[in-house]
């Protein structure tokens, strides 16, 4: 098979063509590189620049490449940002989804793979998060990722065409330092830009009712989310005409300041942090529970928290100038 990979070239796109790549199968990056970087394409992989959102570029990268299957990436994800920009977030992650599923079931595609979010939750009220708890998103962000998910199934219903919706949660680290996320609306590279400038982390909130009064996330390595994309492939490939929803994650919780003290402890410094108000619509706690992943991929995540932050450390140690063209 040969796999579309919208968004190939961002951060955790460019880890998922590396897996797919090692994995043996035929990958072709489109992206419109807004935000990825085209030297983050491997060598013999095609690239496409252009947006989901014109369907006859679409279309044509997916004849031209034999396309067989899609991995949909591309999309805006800052939860903040879709606050301010939600007509922006709902045209590039909503009717740039419609527009690609379009020109998928003209061309005949049979397998799709989606990008999706724990963001669809919103504030779950329970200690492990199942595929069946209650999607009630806080974000337009969430919304268009929960959006999407009806209109994948509902394309695939109608087409013949198997899906797979992987609702990821909070992705850090990196295979190597050159693929690092460039980003700072995540945790870990916020920490680490306020050690950077010399200043302290920040805390939103420490009177959550938690252990220790701050946020709980489940955290997944990019290299263990890669995996579970290929994974995903290879189900939908083997059994045609199926329709999964799964949770990525590790089923374990860290609150935001162990995080902080694990980063503070294996970069060598020692910046307590300080505490500032509550974000509006931070949950207290969201952790996956993994198991019908498993169970259907055979996928189990096998980075821990320290590992995501050594590498993703490592990439802010050597970093790699953003460009918009292959070296």
């Amino acid at each position: 098979m040969t796999w579309l990979i919208t968004g190939g070239a961002g951060y955790i796109g460019a880890h998922v063509v590396r897996a797919m790549t090692e994995a043996g199968e035929r990958a072709v990056v489109y992206d419109d590189l807004s935000t990825g970087r085209a030297d983050r394409v491997p060598d013999g992989v095609p690239l496409v620049v252009g947006s989901t959102l014109d369907g006859e570029r679409v279309a044509r990268a997916l004849t031209d490449h034999e396309v067989t299957g899609v991995v949909h990436l591309a999309a805006k994800k800052q939860v903040a940002e879709s606050l301010s920009l939600p007509l922006h977030y709902y045209r590039e992650n909503v009717e740039g989804l419609r527009v690609l599923l379009d020109a998928v079931t003209a061309a005949g595609v049979r397998s799709f793979v989606f990008s999706s979010s724990a963001a669809v939750y919103g504030m779950p009220d329970v200690d492990l998060v199942t595929e069946e708890t209650p999607c009630v998103p806080m974000s337009p962000y969430g919304e268009t990722k929960l959006a999407g998910e009806w209109l994948v199934r509902a394309t695939g219903r109608a087409a013949g065409l198997s899906t797979a919706c992987l609702r990821y949660f909070n992705v850090a680290g990196a295979a190597r330092p050159d693929l690092a996320d460039t980003g700072v609306s995540n945790l870990i590279p916020m920490i680490f830009e306020k050690l950077a400038d010399d200043l302290p982390p920040h805390v939103f909130g420490d009177d959550y009712p938690t252990p220790d009064g701050t946020c709980v996330r489940d955290y997944i390595h990019v290299v263990d989310l890669a995996e579970a994309h290929v994974a995903a492939a290879r189900a939908l490939r083997a059994a045609p005409g199926r329709d999964l929803t799964l949770n990525i994650g590790r089923g374990e919780g860290v609150s935001v300041r162990e995080v902080i003290d694990r980063v503070n402890t294996l970069t060598g410094h020692d910046r307590p942090p300080v505490v500032t108000p509550r974000r509006p619509g931070d949950p207290p706690r969201v952790v996956a529970s993994a198991d019908r992943a498993a169970t259907e991929l055979g996928w189990k995540a096998r980075h821990a928290i320290d590992d995501m932050i050594t590498s993703a450390w490592a990439g802010r140690q050597h970093p790699h100038p953003p460009t918009t063209a292959r070296p």
